[in-house]
């Protein structure tokens, strides 16, 4: 279902099942979503980029029907200031999760533990139907579908119990909790890149709404509420198969969104922004062993191995190393030369044995105790943006993918900038530029 860039001898992914491909995998009307880490509010080195706030004492205030609740500032998040004149920028890097439901893969627990223990704070995009009942879906009035329809199924209580527990500790782990929306249609027919800005708005409304009102919807009235204000904390999302972002956007900057994660093939370089709102897209990354790049999302690594959930089991680790070693290569073009943030998007999914899953976890292992990076949300990375002089950031755009300052980061950043003249010239190799195509 995922926008990917895949050889042009590859045929189409049609055999995926729609259940097998959406965000966490519903198998069918009642399905639950998925699994999980515990993650710590950045990574690396700390001091100038990124000393963990001071948490001060806060009264909780329930708010609405009591499923939400203000109990002050989010935990363990970093304090952002800006670059000394010559200094050379972190290497950010974020993992980032479609879907994000706690079902019987645990997989949701046990990202937000692998967080926890290598310093990675991360985006958990959730679904809103997720928090949504199957004998209340007719509260869900999605655009262009008829009420109480979703791709992706809705939960059952005990699946809402077990995604409220970890969204609370996932955001007390300074987590931050996104928005992959809610139904996930995808195509030509009433798909979310058919839809007008006026129903992208009414689609925000219902993401912020299934989470400010489950109680009132589930009846699990005695469990805690989320501990923060859905209305301040949801700043941006991932659009289902990354569609419709430019009518999401005028969306997205009404709703207060700081970022949009939705736009495919992005290059490895410093990010910009679409009318005041960060564009942050899944990138193209090499795939070892291949004449092309693909987009840095377990997905689209397993659209150009198998092209299915359940492919041959004797090629699966073999496809598991092919992801693994382009998210390094892709890492380590970055981190030695521009710079560049890092996306990475997955799902918590078992596909091809969990193949795709091991990748990330490795990934994370290997990169995010390393001198220099901080694998942090979607969230504060726009913080770390934010932070910065636009200067700076105009500089830091002249620079290609993989392409150091040919002077050094001491010169580059060490006075104002000059335009594209003073990027180096040290650039990696450019990959074959594939057309993007749906799967």
């Amino acid at each position: 279902m995922y926008s990917l860039r895949k050889a042009p001898a590859l045929l189409a992914v049609a055999a995926l099942a729609a259940g097998a491909v959406a965000c966490s995998a519903a198998s069918g009307p009642e399905a639950a979503p998925g699994p999980g880490p515990r993650s710590a509010a950045g990574s690396g080195t700390a001091g100038r980029t990124g000393a963990a706030a001071p948490q001060a004492p806060h009264t909780v205030r329930p708010i609405g029907d009591g499923s939400t609740a203000d109990t002050g500032p989010q935990p363990r998040q970093p304090v952002f200031t800006r670059l000394a004149p010559g200094e050379r920028p972190p290497q950010l890097v974020v993992f980032s999760w479609d879907g994000a439901g706690e079902d019987s893969q645990k997989l949701f627990s046990h990202f937000r533990a692998v967080g926890e223990r290598y310093h990675a704070a991360m985006t958990y995009f959730l679904s809103g139907v997720y928090l949504l009942p199957g004998d209340h879906k007719d509260v869900y009035a999605p655009p262009r579908h008829p009420r109480g329809a979703s791709d992706i199924g809705f939960n059952d209580r005990q699946g809402i119990t077990d995604t409220l527990r970890e969204l609370r500790l996932a955001w007390q782990d300074g987590n931050e909790i996104g928005t992959h929306f809610n139904g996930h249609f995808c195509g030509p027919n009433g798909g979310v890149g058919t839809w007008t800005s006026q129903e992208w708005a009414s689609e925000i409304r219902q993401a912020e709404g299934f989470v400010q009102r489950w109680k009132t919807n589930s009846g699990l009235t005695d469990l805690d509420p989320l501990p923060f204000d859905y209305a301040k904390e949801l700043v941006g999302g991932r659009a289902p198969c990354l569609e419709g972002q430019h009518n999401l956007i005028p969306a997205a900057k009404a709703a207060g969104f700081r970022y949009d994660a939705s736009s495919i093939g992005g290059r490895q370089t410093w990010p910009s922004k679409i009318d005041g709102v960060w564009d942050f897209p899944l990138q193209d990354i090499p795939v070892p062993g291949r004449a092309f790049e693909t987009l840095s999302m377990d997905y689209n690594f397993l659209a150009n191995q198998s092209g299915t959930v359940h492919g041959d089991p004797a090629k699966h680790a073999a496809w598991g190393k092919q992801m693994h070693d382009g998210l390094i290569a892709a890492f380590d073009r970055a981190y030695r030369g521009n710079r560049a943030p890092l996306f990475v998007g997955d799902h918590f999914e078992s596909w091809n044995g969990g193949v795709y899953m091991k990748a990330v976890e490795d990934t994370i292992k290997e990169v995010c105790g390393k001198e220099g990076v901080r694998c942090v949300s979607f969230k504060q990375a726009a913080d770390w943006m934010d932070a910065q002089d636009p200067a700076v950031l105009a500089k830091l755009r002249t620079l290609d993918v993989g392409q150091t300052p040919k002077n050094g980061w001491s010169a580059f950043l060490g006075g104002p900038a000059t335009g594209s003249s003073a990027a180096g010239t040290d650039a990696a190799p450019a990959a074959a530029r594939i057309r993007p195509v749906a799967g």
